[in-house]
């Protein structure tokens, strides 16, 4: 059985090298669809929470939301880092709550207090399914990913292989000490 959860984020980047209006910096806005693949947790009649997949996904796909998205070789990305430095906001401003925490993969670069994410490739919706999947396959038994960006859109599937011990009561991912973390459920 699968759970689906979907997620919007807006986004800014471009297609450096490319020819045409896409070389240009521009907004966009996203849908991010997670389909997550387990047994039906007897307790709570569910594979698992939707709302559960989408805070767990959240808590480290918001460094996309609002965010500039830029390749790690795209000229404008000193430039921009020399204007925020300029305005004093490199390191962060005091109303940036939303974000998440700072990451780094071989796919790509988080820097929240800048709301900037550094890409090895291009950002194109095959892109951001690779980047989500890899940031996210240790922490969700991921069956399918679906990005959306206007008129563009990809899918992928994966053999989910995880085992995730979840809560009986609740049905969410138990911690690394077997505690839920939601309503304190202590696995035997």
């Amino acid at each position: 059985m699968r759970s689906i959860t979907t997620l919007d984020l807006q986004y800014a980047h471009r297609f450096y090298g490319f020819k045409g209006e896409a070389q240009y910096l521009h907004g966009h806005t996203g849908v991010l669809t997670i389909e997550v693949e387990d047994s039906v947790e007897p307790g709570v009649n569910m594979v698992f929470p939707c709302n559960e997949i989408q805070k767990t996904a959240w808590s480290v796909l918001k460094n996309f939301d609002h965010a500039l998205v830029l390749r790690q070789d795209d000229p404008l990305l000193p430039a921009i880092l020399k204007v925020y430095e300029e305005q004093g906001i490199r390191d962060g401003a005091p109303n940036n709550q939303m974000k998440g925490p700072a990451f780094k993969t071989e796919l790509a670069t988080a820097y929240p207090d800048c709301r900037l994410v550094v890409t090895k490739e291009t950002m194109t919706v095959e892109g951001m399914i690779k980047i989500v999947y890899d940031l996210l396959k240790d922490k969700l038994n991921i069956a399918k990913i679906t990005f959306t960006s206007g008129v563009n859109a990809a899918s992928q599937e994966y053999e989910p292989a995880n085992k995730i011990d979840r809560c009986p009561l609740c049905g969410i991912a138990l911690n690394e000490n077997g505690v839920c973390p939601k309503c304190g459920y202590k696995k035997q």
